[in-house]
Formats: C-alpha cells, structure tokens, sequence
C-alpha cells in the first residue's frame, strides 16, 4: 500500500493540490471551533460531491464536439481515460481545469456571504473532497483489494462503466446520484456495450443505451 500511497502523493497535479489543501486548511484551523467553519467546510464537501456526478456525466460524456480544439479538451479530460483507463496522465483531472472551477466556487461563497473565513473553510472542503475523490479513483484503477463492503461496491461498478457500459455507475465515491438519477443497476441488469472504451465514436452519431443508438436533437 504505501508505494500506491507514494504514487499518489508525488504526482505533480496531486502535489500541487495536496499544498492548495495544506493552505486553505491554514486559513480554516484558527477559525476551527465556529459553527459557520463546519457549515462551510460542509458544504464545500457537499459541493464537489454533487458536481462529481454531473461533471462526469453531463460533460465528460458529451457528444463528441465537432469543434476539434473542444474535442481536444474533452479527450484529455475524459475520452482518452476510456481508452486507456490505467493511464495515471489521463485519470487524475489537470490543473488547468479544476483550479478555475475551485476558483469560480469559492468567489460564489464569497460574493454570497461577505466573508474570507467561510469561503476558505468552504474552500477547505472542496479541494479536501476532490482529493478523496482522486484518491477513490485512483483505488478503482489499481489492484488494491478494498477493506469494506462499501468500499468494494464502489469500485466494482466503477470498473464496469468503463469495461462494460459507459452509460451507467457515474459515481466515483458514492452511488447516490446514480441511485436517484437511474443509472445505477447490477451488471447483470445491463447489456455490454461496443463502446465502453471509446466514447468519441460512442458519440459522434448518437447516445448509445443498452447498445441501442439513440440520435441525438
């Protein structure tokens, strides 16, 4: 375990965000005992929680662009993860998308509330739960056994939306959204589809369901 945990860590993008973590959580520690400290970093957490599933599921899995600079994008972000799944250059997100979008989150909390201390808290949060988001997904690509039940259930219908059916089990760390939105079923519930590692020709004519294309309006 602690050579996956070393693999991890000295990534550069986890680097530079792990140091992102440490400087926020500076910020936050002083103000640790207020009730407004705990709201934010709640819902910081919450916040990257909820755009986990959508990020991957109404963006990541778009149609492929007809823009080629887009479609370069969105290759780098998620297409190209299909293909080579165990890639570690293509499984952790880049800085250059997720900062912004820190960035963007936090200044809505601060507009929203006036306050420095509640948008680092909430910032706080945030990056602390993208990086057991990263972490959670870099488990599912690794041959790493996971401890719990949970823990195994996660992983295992990780891995069968990217080798079995694309169009389902967006959750990384946590089924909620899949289990409320309908895209969480048991493999055996769900047909195997041609496209699962390639979601660039998964989505140039159409949205493919249960192997069934479906065009796009």
């Amino acid at each position: 375990m602690k050579k996956y945990v070393k693999e991890f860590a000295t990534f550069p993008d986890i680097t530079v965000m792990l140091l992102i973590f440490l400087l926020c959580a500076s910020f936050t520690i002083p103000h640790i005992f207020l009730f407004g400290t705990w709201v934010a970093l709640g819902i910081g957490m919450l916040t990257y929680a909820t755009s986990e599933y959508v990020i991957h599921r109404f963006l990541f899995h778009i149609k492929t662009p007809e823009n080629p600079s887009l479609l370069k994008i969105i290759k780098r972000l998620h297409y190209d993860h299909h293909v080579n799944p165990d890639d570690l250059k293509l499984l952790f997100l880049p800085l250059w998308f997720s900062i912004p979008g820190f960035i963007i989150y936090s200044i809505v909390v601060y507009v929203s509330t006036g306050s420095t201390i509640l948008m680092m808290a909430f910032a706080t949060g945030l990056v602390a739960y993208f990086l057991y988001y990263e972490w959670k997904h870099y488990f599912a690509h690794k041959p790493i056994q996971p401890r719990t039940k949970i823990g195994k259930n996660i992983k295992k219908h990780h891995l069968l939306h990217h080798f079995k059916n694309e169009n389902y089990w967006f959750g990384v760390t946590h089924t909620s959204f899949d289990k409320t939105l309908g895209t969480f079923k048991e493999s055996k519930e769900v047909e195997k589809s041609r496209t699962a590692r390639n979601l660039e020709n998964r989505m140039r004519t159409g949205i493919l369901i249960n192997n069934c294309e479906v065009p796009v309006t």
